[in-house]
């Protein structure tokens, strides 16, 4: 369960990825951003700006000037960027849960603000409503991007406890090395004595 939003550095971490494919200029950093999450999310002006002065005090980008656009603040990662990637990249890997989260976290707010007696918000006026209409759309584009980017979608009949404790078995399992491959056979030759070194 995530006490917060989004994980710590998701941001810095997709800037850093956008720079490593080439040179670009904070708001269209937003851009990118923006269009890899569907529209549905973009980070403030005031968050982008700042990490990026902080990647040029650091050392990791640096400014790139471009006769066609002077006036435009262009950023480069350099070699201690690329080493930042990695680094970034192995800590974003391990937060794949912490994403889980906050998306079911609020699709559950949502669902809830639709169903839940204790709540009474007046959405009569709005483009959108809590309801299952609504819901039943968010899910549908769920369903729509798995399929695009993963295959056919195969429901998993599992509660979360229950998906939770397979899958950190099997990670476990895969984590644990192979008995056959770090134990020696009983019937292995033994090295001759008398051979030679290569």
């Amino acid at each position: 369960m995530r006490k917060s939003g989004p994980p710590k550095g998701l941001i810095s971490y997709l800037v850093l990825e956008l720079l490593d494919e080439r040179p670009r200029y904070g708001y269209e950093l937003l851009g990118e951003i923006t269009e890899i999450s569907g529209g549905h999310w973009e980070p403030s002006y005031g968050s982008v700006y700042p990490i990026l002065y902080k990647f040029e005090e650091g050392g990791v980008a640096e400014r790139v000037e471009r006769a066609d656009e002077p006036d435009r603040k262009y950023f480069a990662l350099t070699d201690a960027g690329r080493e930042e990637l990695a680094e970034k990249r192995r800590a974003i890997g391990g937060e794949a849960k912490d994403f889980g989260d906050v998306v079911l976290g609020f699709y559950h707010l949502y669902a809830a603000l639709a169903t839940d007696g204790r709540f009474e918000v007046d959405d009569a006026d709005a483009d959108w409503a809590f309801s299952e209409r609504y819901s039943a759309w968010i899910v549908e584009q769920m369903i729509r991007h798995h399929e695009r980017d993963f295959g056919e979608f195969e429901r998993i009949d599992a509660s979360p406890e229950e998906f939770y404790a397979r899958e950190d078995g099997a990670a476990a399992d895969a984590a644990e090395p192979d008995s056959a491959e770090t134990e020696p056979a009983d019937d292995a030759e033994e090295p001759s004595s008398g051979a030679a070194d290569d």
